[in-house]
């Protein structure tokens, strides 16, 4: 007889404060309409379309252009949040429609602002594209209400004309923004919580597997049953006890919680002494300066966790050859975990929360080689994060991307530092917008180096701090491919201002516009210190791996392994 198992559930309970949407108008006639903007996706187009079609049909609104409470996404979104409360009654307020959701970062961030201004007591339509509805209605509950009002623009903004895209406002959406409105946005019904905690399957190990398939629970491979005996393993390597909250996960607002790391730990095939790391992980994934929201984003970046201290060689994490590569159990399941809370907790599911382009698979776990780096006297990465040498630590950040810096030849440290640095550059383009405009200053590459090419810069009496420098003053590009990358190319910035624009903005540091020719070059960084360091991999190779930043799209976060 095959062996009978008994599923918990990996789910967790919603712990976000829900309330009910504010009171709907009797009627758009002479009220006050705020436009909350993103500021991406032509809202300046658009806004003054959706007025000026509103006041053909409805007399006396007072208009309030965006600019009367800032951009609700980006670097500045925190702060604009805060205010927008004492703003909207400032400003005698009756309602507003946010704008535009058109992408996986962007549509949450406008239901982010209409969450703030229903709780307000403000009624709020957002503008939303085809294709971002699902996840719109998808990150509503997370957000406290059960359901937030969309006004679908047919489509997407992108490829339309203006008249096109006039004719699509005044045929569907404006309808849905009057409705949005002026009518309660269904029952306003609370959600129910997430069951959690509970034996949600039973039957062989085939039967675990189609059933958690089948309800979205798993990532498309064989996963352990999580029993409670299997669970309970767990438990027993937990510093906390398995009731602990540990914080609230978004878009879900669910709650990551012991216990619920340990299912997902015992689905990822994890073992169970890895539980100190794994609770550390939903740590950093919780705290807000990571920006879990920010997982279904449309440019589909992926976690990747570092993992520092005497912890990794300890419990057999790789940190030698083929270290990023999947087959060592530590590493692998691990960082497989990482996707699955992230799936079952904080229900970032593809087509829905999750509306990345491409995305990318989980990346197993790069553990730092401390016995390499300590060999050269180098700072340990735990240093580089404020702990003291050799603290166990993971830290979590999200890269776009990544590649080889493949057979550095030589014993010149001016040509080493050139190629790793045109590495770096070769990994940066539309991620210009986390250096200057969308979110200055946020842009923290990571180079992971090979032993071999530590210990011949240490030679040439290259430490890494002196490595960080030259790597600032050497990776750059020209002004002008910059501009390209935040201006002509895309849509990130709006008004595709110039450097010297956004230097006068604040939105980028005086070194960007100290002149005026196109063709200087300038750094991919804001500061030396923005550049992550690790050392790892093959001793005897002489290569280096960089990522690409995601920004504040999941900023590097640093949590203690408490073992």
């Amino acid at each position: 007889m095959p062996d009978h198992y008994a599923a918990l559930s990996p789910l967790g309970p919603r712990i976000v404060r829900q309330i009910d949407p504010a009171n709907r108008l009797t009627s758009l006639q002479g009220k006050t309409i705020g436009f909350l903007w993103n500021g991406l996706f032509r809202g300046e187009e658009i806004f003054p379309m959706v007025a000026q079609l509103l006041d053909q049909r409805h007399a006396d609104i007072r208009w309030l252009d965006f600019s009367a409470f800032g951009l609700t996404f980006g670097g500045d979104e925190i702060e604009v949040l805060a205010r927008l409360p004492a703003r909207l009654k400032e400003l005698g307020v009756d309602a507003v429609i946010a704008g535009v959701g058109c992408c996986g970062a962007c549509t949450p961030a406008v239901m982010r602002a209409a969450s703030v201004a229903e709780d307000a007591g403000v009624p709020a339509v957002s503008l939303v594209c085809d294709g971002f509805t699902g996840q719109a209605r998808a990150v509503s509950g997370g957000l406290g209400i059960a359901k937030l009002a969309i006004a679908r623009i047919v489509g997407h903004v992108d490829e339309q004309s203006v008249e096109e895209l006039r004719a699509s406002l005044e045929a569907v959406t404006l309808d849905e923004v009057v409705r949005g409105l002026t009518q309660a946005p269904g029952d306003a019904q609370r959600l129910a919580e997430l069951e959690s905690g509970v034996v949600i399957a039973q039957g062989t190990f085939d039967e675990i597997n189609r059933f958690f398939l089948e309800h979205r629970l798993s990532d498309g491979l064989p996963i352990v049953p999580p029993t409670q005996s299997k669970v309970d393993e767990f438990l027993r390597f937990s510093p906390d006890p398995p009731e602990r909250i540990i914080g609230p996960m978004k878009p879900s607002g669910s709650a990551a919680t012991v216990f619920n790391v340990a299912v997902n730990g015992v689905m990822a095939n994890c073992r169970p002494e890895y539980m100190p790391i794994l609770i550390a992980i939903a740590e950093a994934l919780c705290d807000p300066a990571y920006g879990v929201e920010h997982s279904g984003d449309t440019t589909g970046g992926e976690a990747l966790v570092i993992l520092s201290g005497e912890i990794a060689q300890r419990l057999g994490f790789a940190v030698a050859g083929g270290v990023l590569r999947d087959g060592v159990q530590a590493n692998t399941s691990t960082g497989r975990f990482v996707r699955l809370l992230l799936r079952n907790v904080a229900r970032s599911l593809p087509g829905e929360a999750d509306r990345s382009t491409f995305g990318n698979t989980w990346r197993v776990v790069l553990a730092e080689h401390e016995d390499a780096a300590r060999s050269l006297g180098w700072p340990l990465f735990s240093e580089d994060r404020g702990h003291a040498p050799g603290a166990n630590l993971i830290t979590v950040a999200r890269f776009t991307a990544g590649g080889v810096v493949g057979s550095i030849y030589g014993k010149d440290p001016t040509q080493i530092v050139a190629y790793l640095a045109d590495g770096l550059v070769r990994q940066m383009s539309w991620e210009s917008v986390y250096t200057v405009g969308f979110a200055r200053g946020t842009y923290r590459p990571l180079i992971v180096l090979s032993p071999m090419v530590a210990r011949t810069l240490k030679r040439a009496g290259v430490d890494k701090a002196r490595l960080r420098q030259m790597l600032y003053e050497q990776a750059r590009m020209t002004a002008r491919k910059m501009e390209d990358y935040i201006g002509p190319w895309t849509n990130l910035v709006p008004g595709r201002p110039s450097l010297a624009q956004l230097v006068d903005a604040g939105k980028a540091a005086p070194l960007f516009a100290e002149s005026s020719n196109p063709d200087r070059r300038v750094p991919i960084v804001e500061r030396p210190e923005d550049i992550l360091i690790v050392m790892s991999g093959d001793p005897l190779r002489s290569n280096a791996y960089v990522f690409g930043s995601n920004g504040p799209h999941g900023f590097p976060t640093t949590a203690v392994v408490r073992a």
